[in-house]
């Protein structure tokens, strides 16, 4: 079935376009438009197909929801690791993922990158506190890369493979820590070092089923969960108690 979903992609881009109409040079999709997280979620994958009219590269370039992220440093003192100072960064993506058919600092120049938001040196965060020494910034600005990229939620890959000329494909990976909401999806097409095609599709990952409603139970009446939460918890204790001094 994909396969054929891929050869009618081809086949679009080989129709003639009349005089004066502007056809896009690239046309690709992904096998589905939303993640749905369940209970054992363990994460999941997508495939992304497509075609190119004519010879070039590829890039996909996934961002997750935006949001305010803070980064604390840990000392040891008096034998126990605690969080002491901090920084705070703003418009943080929860997810990006490049994946290329060749490495992206190869196939792109780093202005036409930058423009485009296109790799990690593209996703600069700016400190809440802008009085905030460069060099502490940088090395927040690491850590936070570091740890995204140790739960799989940043990752650059060279993953797109042609089959043939024009037609293309890739394996999209997403944890189970793959935050919820609306990502951005852009497909590139790169010649010569520069951008000159780009198609969006859309993605949502969201939960479905009990954990839903509990996710959306708990946002909106967080106090009543709470209560409900220490009552669940008391009362847990409690038929714990009452089991086991049965038993003794």
């Amino acid at each position: 079935m994909r396969t054929l979903v891929v050869a009618a992609l081809a086949a679009l881009l080989l129709v003639p376009v009349p005089a004066g109409a502007v056809r896009s040079e690239v046309v690709a999709d992904l096998s589905d438009h939303l993640i749905a997280i369940t209970t054992g979620f363990t994460g999941s994958s997508l495939l992304l197909f497509g075609a190119t009219d004519g010879a070039g590269d590829v890039v996909l370039v996934v961002t997750g929801p935006r949001s305010d992220v803070t980064l604390r440093r840990k000392d040891r003192r008096m034998g126990i690791w605690v969080n002491t100072e901090g920084l705070r960064f703003r418009d943080v993506p929860s997810f990006y993922a490049v994946l290329s058919s060749r490495p992206a600092g190869d196939i792109l120049d780093p202005a036409e990158a930058a423009a485009h938001g296109i790799g990690f040196d593209a996703i600069r965060p700016a400190p809440a506190d802008p009085a905030a020494p460069a060099a502490e910034v940088a090395a927040y600005r690491e850590a936070l890369f570091r740890l995204k990229q140790e739960q799989g939620l940043y990752f650059e890959e060279t993953g797109i493979r042609f089959t043939g000329e024009r037609l293309f494909r890739a394996d999209l990976r997403f944890p189970s820590s793959v935050p919820v909401g609306e990502f951005r999806a852009m497909i590139y097409l790169v010649k010569d070092g520069r951008v000159v095609s780009s198609q969006p599709t859309p993605l949502v990952v969201s939960k479905v089923g009990m954990g839903a409603q509990v996710h959306w139970f708990a946002n909106r009446h967080a106090a009543a969960y709470g209560a409900l939460a220490v009552a669940v918890s008391v009362l847990a204790g409690w038929l714990a108690g009452i089991v086991f001094r049965k038993k003794v």
